[in-house]
């Protein structure tokens, strides 16, 4: 089970990294969902984002 989760947690953080990389080339294509699009904001959603999961990810490595 524990398996499961870490694996859930890798491709997460993976999409999140690509829409990270994205997003700086093209912020609109990432962030389409909010009225004003630049590269800050994709910096501080997917950045934050996929800093959460990589701790979670050596959190649970841990185990």
């Amino acid at each position: 089970m524990l398996e499961a989760i870490l694996i859930f947690f890798k491709i997460t953080f993976l999409i999140s990294l690509l829409s990270l990389i994205t997003g700086l080339f093209k912020p609109v294509y990432v962030l389409w969902f909010l009225d004003r699009m630049n590269r800050l904001k994709v910096i501080k959603v997917y950045g934050s984002i996929c800093l959460i999961l990589l701790f979670l990810i050596f959190g649970f490595s841990l185990f």
